[in-house]
């Protein structure tokens, strides 16, 4: 039996996803995840009535062909399609890796997910500044996080806050090193007529921030801990494949007690056991646990019908190489949220 073509593997895909779709194309989706679904290197993404194909072909001119596939099939399956946006990720040039626009010519700038609205600049960087990949952490912070006090330290473009601060916190509190990143937060707020504190925006190093939270005794019933695979900056630097231990103990502290202390591992090359072992160990000290573990949507992950590819490392026990997990943490103190003001 032949292998299956380029345009087969999309069709396949797009028909599972079918029934996200909704009529006025708002839900933001991933299309298809060509490293799962039959065409390593290829993702695409649904922002509303704009596609966003991401090709990772070394160098992109051996990705031509693929992603010339991909928009004709795109604009044949969703004829309402506004836009559509390449982004070279291996491209030399700084806008290709960004994105260009190949059909159209205005982006979405907003999208609705679970009712609640998120600000978009789709290049603004190399990824779309959206993560399709948490949506299922956005639905559980909505139904968990009411009249919690929340830090959310990588905020990036804010989404994680974002949900918290729609599903009625008490307070959220977002750190990021880049100011443009915190700024669409702020966008995302006025989206949902949301009050912006400018005391709540934190623009700064993730490692001197924690550690002025808490010398004011700042203490959150939530902490989201999100960050980057890797980063460097003169105050400290961290890989997720070596570093997510002192991660989690950089912001334990802040930890309220029988708090919630999320963590996100998108490390590819991290398997799923070996970060069950990091959390364990963590824990290990009788004093937090692994309580939940969130899995990722299907239109991220692949569906049982469209996987025709193993993942270079296990994620199980989770079901995707971004490895979600919430741990619950007591205090020998026994101190509860708050924070001055």
């Amino acid at each position: 039996m032949s292998e299956p073509t380029v345009t087969e593997v999309l069709e396949r895909a797009f028909a599972a996803r079918q029934a996200l779709h909704d009529e006025r194309h708002q839900t933001p989706m991933r299309l298809f995840n060509g490293f799962r679904e039959g065409c390593p290197g290829l993702l695409i993404d649904l922002y509303g009535t704009t596609a966003v194909i991401h090709s990772y072909a070394d160098p992109p001119a051996i990705g031509v062909a693929i992603v010339a596939q991909a928009q004709q099939r795109l604009l044949e399956t969703f004829p309402w399609l506004q836009t559509i946006i390449l982004k070279e990720r291996a491209a030399a040039e700084e806008d290709n890796r960004r994105g260009l626009i190949v059909h159209g010519e205005k982006p979405d700038r907003r999208i609705n997910e679970h009712g609640v609205w998120y600000a978009l600049d789709l290049m603004l960087n190399q990824d779309a500044g959206f993560y399709l990949d948490t949506r299922n952490l956005r639905r559980w912070i909505l139904d968990n996080l009411s009249d919690k006090l929340v830090l959310n330290t990588f905020a990036y473009t804010g989404s994680l806050g974002v949900a918290a601060a729609a599903a009625g916190a008490q307070r959220v509190i977002h750190i990021d090193l880049n100011r443009r990143f915190l700024n669409m937060a702020k966008d995302s707020y006025t989206l949902n007529g949301l009050p912006i504190q400018r005391r709540d925006f934190m623009t700064g190093d993730f490692w001197p921030l924690t550690s002025r939270l808490r010398r004011d005794g700042a203490i959150f019933d939530c902490v989201l801990l999100d960050p980057p695979l890797f980063a460097s900056t003169p105050a400290g630097s961290f890989h997720l494949k070596t570093d997510m231990a002192r991660l989690i103990n950089k912001v334990r502290p802040l930890v309220a007690d029988n708090g919630k202390l999320v963590v996100v591992n998108n490390a590819l090359y991290v398997a799923g056991s070996a970060y069950i072992h990091t959390l364990e160990e963590v824990c290990a000290d009788g004093y937090g646990e692994i309580s939940e573990l969130i899995a990722i949507s299907e239109d991220c992950a692949g569906y049982q019908a469209t996987i025709s590819e193993t993942l270079a490392v296990d994620p199980a026990p989770f079901n995707h190489p971004t490895k979600i997990a919430v741990l619950t943490f007591r205090r020998k103190d026994g101190l509860k949220a708050g924070m001055k003001a």
